[in-house]
Formats: structure tokens, sequence, C-alpha cells
């Protein structure tokens, strides 16, 4: 039976159904992993390179335990991706952005919009130029994900997440998608495509049409 691993970050906060953290999300086999040390600040803000190893170390263990594929709890690790893809005999699929390669007028919803980089979108394999929108610098949710807090406000995150959006879409009204970046916001894609009209993928799009093919 096909199942599938995903690499967690050492987090505390809560993961509610939509996240790639709560098993519920899918109607396929999964099994979590966390990578002890690999914190939203060494991931996101500062690009620890020393967690390669234990990712590959954690993405081998869920290989042995019967993965049949690896994903990410964390879109920044597409910088991961071609490392990863080495290292393990199965498809590893790090981030949500991996679906920018195959769009047109395409941008990018991310936790953190001074962190996301031409780096990530190149690793990627999407145009360097793709339009980005991040959450309001110092709003809950942002605070909730980067600080890793133990308390989520589902309401305040939704909004968050919708107003980025509506941002995004001001900036370049000819988009067609938003892709979310951040495994965290699934939960809030249907009032994202009810607020702004346009189609809405996230990690779980991609891994639905990716791992169940």
């Amino acid at each position: 039976m096909n199942q599938l691993g995903v690499l967690m970050l050492d987090t505390r906060f809560p993961r509610v159904p939509g996240d790639i953290g709560n098993p519920a999300t899918f109607d396929f086999p999964v099994r979590l992993r966390t990578v002890r040390g690999a914190s939203p600040q060494r991931v996101v803000r500062e690009r620890d390179p020393a967690l390669l190893q234990p990712f590959i170390d954690a993405g081998r263990a869920l290989v042995d335990e019967g993965a049949t594929a690896i994903t990410t709890s964390c879109g920044f690790l597409v910088l991961f991706q071609r490392e990863l893809q080495a290292a393990l005999p199965v498809p590893v699929w790090t981030s949500s952005l991996l679906q920018l390669e195959n769009l047109q007028r395409a941008g990018v919803i991310t936790v953190d919009a001074a962190s996301l980089t031409a780096d990530h979108l190149r690793a990627a394999g999407a145009l360097a130029d793709t339009p980005i929108e991040g959450l309001s610098v110092g709003c809950e949710f942002r605070r909730t994900l980067l600080d890793d807090q133990p308390a989520l406000d589902i309401d305040d995150a939704r909004a968050e997440t919708v107003a980025a959006a509506l941002r995004l879409v001001a900036r370049r009204p000819k988009l067609s998608t938003i892709v979310l970046e951040c495994t965290n916001m699934p939960p809030y894609a249907d009032a994202v495509r009810a607020a702004t009209g346009r189609a809405v993928l996230d990690i779980t799009t991609l891994l639905r049409q990716r791992f169940q093919t």
C-alpha cells in the first residue's frame, strides 16, 4: 500500500484539519517524522544548510518504515529539493512551489515574503520574478508560525491569509492562480478562492495529484 511520509519541522503550534501535519487532511495513509531542531527560524529565516543531513536521515527512516513518497511541512524546504531527491529512492515533493513550473500568471502567498527569495523560486523551477505576497508583519498568524506559539486563532489565520491574497491580486490583477507556499494555509484555501475568484493551489493539491496518480 502506498504511504506518504511527511518530514515535519520541530514545532508545537496546532495542526488543524487541512494542515499538512494533521493526518485527517488526507484520505490515504500518512506517516509523520519530526526533524528535531528544525525550527521555523532555522528553516525559514536562516536557511540553515546544517539541516540538510538531518532531513535526509529522517527521509531514509520514513522510507525504511514503508513510505513510498516524501513531502515536507514547509514550502521553504524547496531549497533542499534536489539534494533530498538525489538521496532518497522514492519521489520527493518538498513544496507547493513545485507547481509553479507548469503555471502561467501565478503568484505566491507566503508566511514571510522577506525570506522567500529568487533562490527558492529557481529551486522550484519557477520564474525568479514570480510575484510574492506575505502575511502582514506583526500579525498574529505570522507570529504563531514563525515564533512557534502554542495557540492558533483559526478565524484570524483565515482573515490574514485572505488579506494577503487580496493584496496580491490588487498588485497583479491579471493573476489567474494563487499558490499557497505555507503548508499551514490549506485550511483557508476555500476562503481565498471565494474572496479572489482565482484558482488556489497548495501542498495538498500537489500531493493529491502526484501521489494518487
